[in-house]
């Protein structure tokens, strides 16, 4: 474990607007974070992990709304 402590959302966007980073990139980078800070393999900045979970929450809401919309034209075609 390396005594450094990372910033969630730094660490997933790098230099780059959230807007450029696909929720794909986010919620692959956000499971290998919060995996390896629970397991203790890592220290992240905790008052910055609270206020990133923003990051993470936009990213699963948009994936929400999609899985959703592909749902509601699943069921349309059925019916």
């Amino acid at each position: 474990m390396s005594d450094r402590e990372l910033n969630f959302a730094k660490t997933i966007l790098g230099d780059r607007s959230y807007r450029d980073v696909p929720d794909d990139e986010v919620l692959r980078e956000a499971e290998r974070l919060l995996s390896d800070w629970m397991a203790g393999e890592l220290r992240l900045e905790r008052p910055k992990l609270y206020d990133h979970y923003a990051l993470l929450l936009a990213a699963l809401l948009r994936r929400t709304r999609e899985l959703e919309a592909r749902v509601a034209e699943l069921e349309a075609r059925r019916d």
